[in-house]
Formats: C-alpha cells, structure tokens, sequence
C-alpha cells in the first residue's frame, strides 16, 4: 500500500495558500484605498486655487493662470517627522526642477520656520502657513502633502503621506505630457 497522498490532495493546500494570499493581498489594498480616500476627503480637484503670499526670503509669489511646466505645491510642516525624512527630496526637486513651491502649515512664525530650515539645512521656496488658511483653502489635513499641477492650472495628481522624490519626478513628468 502506498502512504503518499493523491496528487489531487497535493494541489488542495497549494491551491488554499495562494487564495489565502490573494484575499490578504486584497484586503491590505482596501484598507489602504480607504485610509488614501478618507485622507483626501476634502482636497481640491481640478482647477488650482488661488495660491499666493509672501515667501520666507520676502518674495510674492501668485500661483499663474497658465505654467510653462507642471508645478510641485507641496504642504509640510515643521513638527512632521514623515515631512522632515521627505524634506531632503523636495529640496533636490527644487532644485532641478525649480517650479516647486512649498507651504509650512501651522509651524509657527516666519522666523522660527526659517530657522528650523537653516538648521535643517534645506532651502526650497516656502509660504508660511501660520493660521492654517492656505491650508483650509485646499483642503489639506494631514502633512505632506503633495499637488501637481498641469501647464493649465489643474491639479492631476495628489499625494498624501510619504512620498519618493522619484514618485515625485514621475508625476511632474506626466503632468507636463497631458
């Protein structure tokens, strides 16, 4: 007699691993869907809203109408450690791409964010956000967060939560092809 199972029964647990993957797969992807839903609840689509203030080194700044290229609008706040371990990236974006303006929201007083970036040693535009205005404005709740915008004024992607400069790059790539 022999002892080995059926190759049949073989199969059975194989194919029982691989549907208990897929349903735990599924799930983490609804949860996640869901918190990204739930985060973005009231952000602004389509159009941009008025952007615009004085930056940190005194600039005015007046988000335009029409850009010649896609716009990073990146919200980040001074006491968000996940804004801080992504802050090296926006600052490298700002950089090369140089169409990046940020906002610290509700991170205190223009002197004091500009001191938290010296020591930081980061340098990229910055609206402060001192009240939170901007931030009600376009809907923002939770740091970072992360908008790009079209040539023509529109929002085509938004980002909450970490997010990879490469991420970034990408998006800003294929906001500029539409």
């Amino acid at each position: 007699m022999s002892t080995q199972p059926e190759p049949e029964n073989r199969a059975k647990p194989r194919r029982t691993k691989w549907r208990a993957i897929a349903i735990n797969l599924l799930l983490i992807i609804a949860v996640v869907a869901g918190v990204r839903a739930w985060q973005q609840r009231d952000m602004v689509s389509g159009a941009a809203p008025t952007l615009r203030g004085i930056t940190l080194v005194g600039e005015f700044y007046d988000l335009p109408e029409h850009l010649q290229r896609p716009l990073l609008v990146h919200f980040w706040a001074t006491w968000c450690g996940i804004c801080r371990a992504e802050q090296g990236s926006i600052a490298a974006i700002a950089r090369d791409h140089q169409n990046v303006i940020t906002i610290a929201m509700q991170s205190g007083k223009p002197e004091e964010v500009a001191a938290y970036m010296q020591a930081q040693g980061i340098a990229f535009p910055v609206l402060n956000d001192e009240e939170g205005w901007i931030s009600q404005q376009w809907g923002v709740h939770a740091v970072p967060a992360s908008f790009i915008i079209d040539r023509t004024g529109h929002i085509r992607f938004i980002e909450v939560g970490y997010t990879t400069g490469l991420g970034l790059r990408l998006r800003l790539w294929w906001a500029g092809i539409y």
